[in-house]
């Protein structure tokens, strides 16, 4: 690299990517390097930095190399620091809006944890160069009210959100239109596009809370400027959980977490890794139509210890063309013979499955089924949750493993 700067001036360079380094190797350029301190400091809007192989855990130095950017790189409007840390939480992200990018105008977040951090005070200046957020945080917080909202409204010239949230909340409601604009979109007043998936879990064990309706969820978008917009609310019998999965549309998300039997069907080309989980019964007809909606499926993890109700599956195969990766350890056998079996559903390009060693044992008959009616031989990875001894023929059932 010190021989490609030294060979030139570049008083046009704005952009930089400096890929597959050795963690080591490059905090001694970014720290001797004069000319590459000097571009960094005066030139360099765009910088992205991809460190070869990184570490389990975010070493010594990979945070110095971020240090330094940070004092460098005064300039910047978009950093792309790959694998910087192996867990990301929001702190991570709000010490990045501390006020010493103050150039930034592109932030992409995909973390994930939010916890309350108590020890933690995050700058509240407002952030007026910023234009384009994206904030993905899949694991259930109960910070939104508390983290995810304040950090919006210090966002107030934004031009382009796009927010992938699970939300937990006590003795509350669901996230619909009015918090939405009561809490931070009324003060971001630039805004001409706004995509989101915001899933919300309530638990009202000590406050009676009314539920709105899915009906009420739809209507609270009515009159206020929003593109086409789809929810789907499912409340318990005694009214004391409940759950909305709200978002605008077209689905525009690779991930989809938490659907359940309140799905009533749906477009969702861009979805490749689903999560279905419910405390009663899935039933066939809901696997059929989510192998119609999600056409281009690869990872699909099922939770369910509740047996169907009615086992007397269609004639007609369920078909998920692109499946790759299937995860059913936390899966009644009820829905591993139906998804494993060749009778029942078409995997033709399923390589992982995660499974529980009793279901396998049981579908199988203890390695004595005929293994022509399981959908194991193009499996390259099996994970039974537990250590096994192989059956004699058990090659028969898994050849390639």
């Amino acid at each position: 690299m010190q021989h490609i700067i030294l060979a030139a001036n570049y008083p046009q360079l704005y952009s930089l990517s400096l890929t597959n380094f050795q963690e080591e190797i490059l905090y001694q350029s970014l720290t001797d390097d004069l000319i590459l301190r000097d571009l960094l400091t005066k030139q360099i809007t765009h910088l992205n930095i991809d460190i070869k192989k990184p570490a389990q855990h975010c070493s010594i130095t990979v945070s110095k190399i971020f240090e330094l950017i940070l004092c460098l790189c005064t300039k910047l409007i978009v950093l792309n620091f790959c694998d910087m840390f192996v867990t990301r939480t929001l702190v991570d992200c709000l010490c990045l809006l501390d006020g010493r990018l103050d150039f930034l105008s592109t932030l992409i977040i995909n973390i994930g944890l939010i916890f309350d951090p108590i020890l933690y005070i995050g700058s509240r200046k407002k952030l007026p160069k910023l234009k384009y957020l994206s904030l993905t945080a899949p694991s259930f917080t109960c910070c939104y009210d508390t983290q995810i909202v304040p950090l919006l409204c210090r966002m107030i010239n934004l031009e382009e959100l796009k927010l992938y949230l699970s939300v937990a909340r006590f003795d509350s409601t669901y996230v619909d239109s009015i918090q939405l604009y009561d809490q931070f979109l009324i003060y971001i007043t630039q805004l001409k596009k706004f995509t989101f998936c915001i899933n919300t879990e309530v638990f009202n064990d000590k406050v009676r809370v009314e539920l709105p309706s899915n009906e009420d969820i739809q209507r609270s978008f009515i009159g206020r400027g929003y593109q086409q917009v789809t929810s789907y609310v499912h409340t318990n019998l005694m009214k004391t959980e409940g759950y909305c999965f709200l978002y605008s549309v077209p689905y525009d998300f690779e991930d989809l977490v938490q659907l359940n039997n309140s799905y009533q069907g749906g477009k969702f080309q861009k979805v490749r890794q689903l999560t279905i989980h419910d405390k009663i019964p899935f039933e066939h007809k809901l696997f059929k139509l989510i192998s119609e909606d999600f056409p281009y499926l690869r990872f699909l993890y099922l939770s369910n210890r509740h047996p169907q109700q009615d086992k007397q599956h269609s004639s007609i195969l369920i078909t998920f063309p692109y499946l790759t990766c299937l995860n059913l350890q936390y899966a009644h056998v009820d829905y591993v013979e139906l998804f494993l079996l060749k009778n029942n559903a078409h995997l033709p390009r399923l390589l992982n499955l995660r499974i529980e060693y009793e279901s396998l044992t049981k579908i199988t008959n203890n390695f004595t089924n005929n293994v022509t009616y399981f959908s194991f031989d193009r499996l390259r990875s099996l994970d039974v949750c537990q250590a096994f001894v192989r059956p004699e023929n058990f090659h028969q059932f898994f050849p390639l493993l």
